[in-house]
């Protein structure tokens, strides 16, 4: 694997947020190859190869997960439920970063297996800081467990 290639799957409905994740993301040292899944369906179908994915290989997995929690289709709760019962998911690092102030989805968002649990600035400029910290963080700080297929 290039260590400088990272791939990030970004389920995110708000088009504003995810253009600013976008940004933020594509402005680093890595190569990264943004996964953009605009609902919870479609993030799932993306991470088990159904539908349009049908095709992609399941052992390919992105390096990180930014994982909204307000999806159409199918919310992140269960997204996330989905991701961590999978013997080819369980290990990607996963990011809720959402807007709920909610307490009970804190801990429902731990309690389910997410890695880090962060609440989206509303200023244009703490959000693209905010996004390009939880990258620098998960992609160059932390170890990360590959499974081995």
């Amino acid at each position: 694997m290039n260590e400088n290639r990272k791939v990030i799957l970004l389920i995110e409905d708000n088009p504003d947020d995810r253009e600013l994740a976008i940004e933020a993301l594509s402005d680093s040292v890595f190569h990264n190859e943004i996964i953009v899944a605009r609902n919870g369906s479609e993030a799932l179908d993306y991470l088990f190869c159904r539908g349009q994915y049908q095709n992609r290989n399941t052992r390919e997995q992105p390096d990180l997960i930014l994982l909204d929690l307000k999806l159409p289709k199918v919310d992140g709760f269960e997204v996330l439920r989905q991701v961590r019962a999978s013997e080819f998911t369980r290990f990607i690092p996963t990011i809720i970063l959402t807007s709920s102030t909610e307490h009970a989805d804190l801990l429902q968002g731990y309690s389910l297996g997410a890695n880090s649990y962060v609440r989206k600035p509303v200023d244009f400029v703490e959000f693209t800081k905010t996004v390009k910290h939880l990258f620098f963080y998960w992609l160059s700080i932390n170890e990360y467990a590959y499974p081995n297929f």
